[in-house]
C-alpha cells in the first residue's frame, strides 16, 4: 500500500494545561513529517489572538510547515487582512480562508458592516495579495445550510476559481461517500487538489454531536459498532480500526493525502498513521 502524504489539524489552547497538551500532542506527531499542520480559528472569531499567538509559537519553535486558518466572522476586511499580513510577516504563507461559524447564541452567519460577506470574498483578496498558499473547505455530505449537494460543489468550485489551491474536507465516516464527492467535483469541472479530512474517535459521544452539528452522515453501522464497543469496553481498538480501514479504503481508491483533525489528542491518530506504515522520520545527522 502506497503510503500518503499526512498533515495535522490542532487548536489553539486557551489555558496552561491545553499548552502543554498541545506541545505534547505537536512533539507526539512531529516525527510522522507531516506536510503541514493547521491551527484552527474558534467559532465566532473568539481564539483570534489565540490562533495567532500558537501559529507564531508553531512556526519558530517546531519546524514544521504552519497554515493558519482565518476566517470572517466579526471583524471588518482591513482588520481581516491585517491579521494575514501578520501571519506572512512571521513568515507563514499558508492559509485555511473559512467563512467561519456565528458566534456564540447566533443562529447563522451575519456579515461585519465593513467585512468579508463570503469565503469566496475573502479568498480572492487573499489570492490578489501573491503572498498566500490558500486552503478551504469542502463537504462530501451536505453542508448544513445548502439546498443539496450540487451547491456544495458549486461552492467549492467558485473558492477554488478566486484563488484557493486545495480544499480539505469536512469529515465522514465511509470511503464511498469521498469518491462520490470527487467524482461529482471532477465532473463539475474541478481540477484542484481535493483532500480527505480524518477524524480519530476518541469520543463517540462527541463525535456524534459533532457530526450533527457539520451535516457528517452517520451510518447505522458505526452508531451500531460503537454503541457495543462501548459496552464491551473496546472503544480504543474500535476506533483505531474503523479508522485505519477507512484511511486504507482511501489510499485503495487513489487518496495520495489525508488530513487528520486531532483534536489535540495525538496517541489514536499516531497509531493510526503506525498501521498505514507512516513511521517517525529518523534524522541521519543524529544516527552514531
Amino acid at each position: 500500500m502506497t503510503k500518503p502524504e499526512i498533515s495535522f489539524e490542532f487548536f489553539p489552547p486557551q489555558t496552561l494545561e491545553a499548552s502543554f497538551r498541545l506541545w505534547d500532542t505537536v512533539q507526539t506527531l512531529a516525527p510522522l513529517g507531516p506536510r503541514f499542520v493547521s491551527v484552527t480559528y474558534g467559532a465566532g472569531g473568539t481564539t483570534r489572538e489565540l490562533t495567532r499567538d500558537a501559529v507564531a509559537t508553531l512556526h519558530k519553535s517546531s519546524g514544521l510547515p504552519v497554515a493558519a486558518h482565518l476566517t470572517c466572522v466579526d471583524a471588518s476586511r482591513d482588520e481581516t487582512l491585517g491579521i494575514a499580513e501578520e501571519f506572512a510577516a512571521a513568515g507563514v504563507t499558508d492559509i485555511v480562508a473559512l467563512r467561519g461559524d456565528p458566534p456564540k447564541g447566533q443562529d447563522r452567519f451575519t456579515p461585519h458592516p465593513d467585512g468579508f460577506a463570503t469565503s469566496v470574498e475573502l479568498i480572492a483578496a487573499l489570492a490578489q495579495t501573491g503572498k498566500f498558499k490558500i486552503r478551504v473547505g469542502a463537504y462530501p455530505d451536505i453542508h448544513p445550510e445548502a439546498s443539496d449537494a450540487q451547491a456544495d460543489i458549486d461552492w467549492l468550485k467558485a473558492k477554488l476559481d478566486a484563488g484557493a489551491d486545495e480544499a480539505l474536507t469536512q469529515f465522514f465516516f465511509e470511503a464511498e461517500t469521498f469518491f462520490r464527492f470527487r467524482d461529482a467535483c471532477a465532473k463539475a469541472g474541478i481540477d484542484k487538489p481535493i483532500v480527505p479530512g480524518i477524524l480519530p474517535i476518541e469520543n463517540w459521544t462527541g463525535a456524534r454531536k459533532f457530526a450533527k452539528r457539520c451535516g457528517a452522515r452517520v451510518p447505522g453501522w458505526v452508531e451500531d459498532a460503537f454503541e457495543k464497543a462501548i459496552r464491551d469496553d473496546r472503544h480504543d481498538l474500535l476506533a483505531t480500526a474503523l479508522c485505519t480501514e477507512l484511511c486504507s479504503d482511501l489510499i485503495e481508491g487513489g487518496v495520495d493525502k489525508l488530513h487528520f483533525y486531532t483534536l489535540n489528542r495525538p496517541e489514536l491518530t499516531r497509531d493510526v498513521c503506525f498501521a498505514l506504515g507512516i513511521t517517525p522520520k529518523v534524522d541521519l545527522q543524529h544516527v552514531a
